[in-house]
């Protein structure tokens, strides 16, 4: 075939295909490869019309073919371009990829629009497959040669604003190029916006922090933004609310921090970020109760903070309210889970801080619990005061081996860490080996001795040390003195400060003082506020010793606190006040009521009221818990006497005098009663 036919066959060819008939063009381009098989325009043809015929395998080799013939030529990359877009399967995207790539390279010099058409069709490619390192490439050099052919400020701000939408969903990926990359175009769209300030320049400028603030080491920027945007915006709460909680997230305390803090309450005193804050504020002057309040309000405004939680933990740990603490950590773990960049550092805080709330708890099944929190933590072997903390756990489980052996590797390990010591004293203590248990306490205070909780101890192993030590309590006084000086909520210390005040000095008024601290620092203490209690009735203090029941009474649920119903029935009797004497005594049965005692009390409040047939089986009740309690035999029988069932009444005094001869009230009443029954017979 010579040059001339073989071009009419391509020609007759392509006019089958324009006339939609592809298998005829087929032939024609089968016969001109017979004898010019390097023909380029045959081989694309081949592939237009195995295409149309859905021969996908066929058009592609062809077009391959054809690429590898003249790979400077358009029409084969065109229609390899269109066979793949056309296909459904999700392995040939990488081909396609390539395919527009050296399609840009052509168009470049010769076809613009179809360049930045093909340069749109690549980076949806690659949004697809969130390759979004090379959306960004890509769209970048859109961006330039738009630049280079001198487009409108207005066109450029719409093209840097589609590219943030385009990398909107990396910063899931952390890549550093993408979010550089991302950053770049945020501010580029913010400078060459046309209305500033405005709306939308506004919402890009919120949407820029919000991106900055997923990326911890952009905090410079992310500092920069937002007191950029202040002084365009200086009535928007907004940047100064990142502002803080990027302080927060951070741990920045610093002045300018707190000056942040300050001025968004004075913006807006119901900002959530500014209320933590001050709760933080208030943290470090030490004012730990306003600081848990302004921190849980704080918290319940705001969203997305999960490091707040922690300064809350800390807080309500100060003042041992453990059991509240544990309650916060579990929060703040839950927060943890749903935040978008959680803080491996915050994590592993909350963790150990909850570990060592279980451990002042106490009981086998809170330090299981511990153990499962320091489990958790990364590195957790690796850091000494962590592995102290799980030696502490072991212990309050009962598992002395394990514990022993932390004890005696942190010593080997870590000679000068004051936890290794105070470990070690912790497990002699439990043991009761009180000499041991001094010297490592001492050792731990010699390295921090700015812990309460080992003064504690310390005093706590002279208090039980040994007959010279129980005669003069002077050394666990001090001990106790200096914990309290150092921890003034440490209710445990001013309770044995009470021991000793009422015990050994003999100085009710000071020990009832102690107590009534105890009491107020740790309301579950019932033996401090027993005491207290009993010590002001002692020194005529009714108001403290009522102030004290009340409190008690007025947050106890049904079945508890019997201690504080009980003296405040008491209370009552005594004062001619029978009715309150009646509902006090019987919430005191409601959590005891195989309390004989109790059961008298109430018998006497009956028969105070005038309610004698209940005054009666409250007496007998009593009797029938303890026979030995002789007054409630009597005064069952007194009752009897008053209700005028005398033979009932003389039975019941004749019992009790057959054991005791000479129980004069028994007497008087067996007396009087047959004097009664006398009269009735005249």
């Amino acid at each position: 075939m010579s040059n001339k036919e073989a071009k009419a066959a391509l020609k007759s060819a392509r006019d089958a295909i324009r006339n939609k008939e592809y298998k005829e063009a087929l032939k024609h381009c089968k016969a001109v490869l017979k004898h010019e098989k390097n023909n380029y325009y045959a081989w694309v043809f081949i592939g237009l019309s195995a295409a149309e015929l859905e021969q996908p395998d066929q058009a592609r080799g062809a077009y391959k073919k054809a690429v590898e013939l003249e790979p400077d030529q358009l029409l084969a990359w065109q229609g390899l371009a269109n066979l793949y877009e056309k296909s459904n399967e999700t392995d040939v995207r990488g081909d396609l990829a390539d395919v527009y790539q050296k399609l840009l390279e052509l168009y470049k010099s010769s076809d613009k629009q179809k360049w930045c058409d093909t340069c749109n069709k690549l980076v949806e490619l690659y949004r697809q497959e969130k390759k979004y390192l090379e959306v960004a490439e890509t769209w970048q050099e859109l961006i330039q040669m738009k630049q280079e052919e001198g487009a409108e400020k207005a066109e450029l701000h719409q093209l840097w604003k589609k590219m943030i939408q385009l990398l909107k969903d990396s910063t899931e990926k952390q890549d550093n190029k993408t979010e550089q990359s991302l950053v770049t175009a945020f501010e580029h769209a913010l400078s060459t916006a046309d209305a500033v300030p405005g709306e939308d320049h506004q919402n890009l400028y919120k949407d820029f922090i919000q991106c900055l603030s997923k990326f911890p080491h952009e905090a410079t920027r992310l500092e920069e933004a937002c007191n950029d945007m202040m002084a365009l915006y200086p009535t928007i709460t907004y940047p100064l609310e990142a502002l803080c909680l990027h302080f927060l997230q951070s741990g920045t305390l610093s002045e300018e921090a707190q000056h942040c803090f300050s001025r968004l309450l004075e913006m807006d005193a119901s900002s959530g970020p500014g209320i933590i804050g001050s709760g933080i504020k208030c943290l470090q002057e030490k004012k730990y109760k306003e600081a848990i309040k302004s921190l849980t309000e704080g918290l319940k405004k705001t969203r997305g903070c999960p490091a707040a939680w922690h300064y809350l933990v800390e807080a309500q740990m100060k003042i041992h309210k453990h059991r509240d603490a544990v309650l916060s950590c579990n929060q703040a773990l839950d927060a943890f889970r749903t935040a978008e960049s959680p803080s491996l550092q915050w994590k592993n805080l909350v963790l150990q801080l909850k570990a060592e709330a279980l451990i002042r708890i106490g009981g086998a099944d809170a330090a299981e619990e511990a153990i499962k929190a320091l489990e958790q933590i990364v590195d957790a072997s690796s850091d000494p005061v962590v592995l102290a903390i799980r030696g502490r756990a072991y212990l309050n489980k009962g598992l002395m081996d394990e514990a022993s052996k932390i004890s005696q590797e942190l010593l080997l390990s870590h000679p000068d860490l004051a936890e290794s010591h105070a470990l070690e004293g912790f497990i002699h203590y439990s043991q009761k080996n009180y000499e041991q248990a001094e010297r490592s306490f001492l050792n731990a205070i010699e390295r921090k001795a700015e812990t309460a909780e080992y003064h504690q101890y310390l005093g706590l192993t002279y208090w039980f040390m040994s007959d010279e030590t129980r005669k003069d309590k002077g050394k666990a006084l001090t001990q106790f003195l200096k914990a309290a000086k150092l921890d003034s909520y440490l209710g445990i210390a001013f309770c044995y400060l009470g021991n000793y005040y009422r015990d050994i000095a003999g100085d009710k008024s000071r020990a009832r003082g102690c107590y009534k601290k105890a009491f107020e620092l740790d309301e579950t203490d019932e033996e401090s506020g027993t005491v207290a209690v009993d010590l002001s009735m002692e020194l005529g203090d009714m108001d403290t010793a009522l102030s004290i029941l009340n409190v008690v009474t007025e947050k106890a649920i049904t079945g508890t606190a019997k201690w504080a119903w009980l003296r405040r029935g008491l209370y009552y009797l005594r004062s001619s006040q029978p009715s309150k004497a009646v509902e006090d005594l019987q919430a005191a049965l409601r959590g005891d009521p195989k309390d004989a005692n109790c059961w008298e009390s109430l018998g006497e409040a009956y028969l105070s009221r005038g309610s004698y047939l209940t005054a009666l089986k409250s007496f007998r009740r009593a009797s029938e818990l303890n026979p030995e309690l002789v007054y409630s035999v009597y005064k069952a029988a007194a009752v009897e006497q008053i209700l005028g069932k005398y033979k009932n009444a003389i039975t019941t005094y004749k019992e009790i005098i057959k054991t005791m001869e000479d129980y004069v009230p028994a007497l008087k009443g067996l007396g009087e009663c047959y004097l009664k029954l006398a009269r009735s017979a005249l």
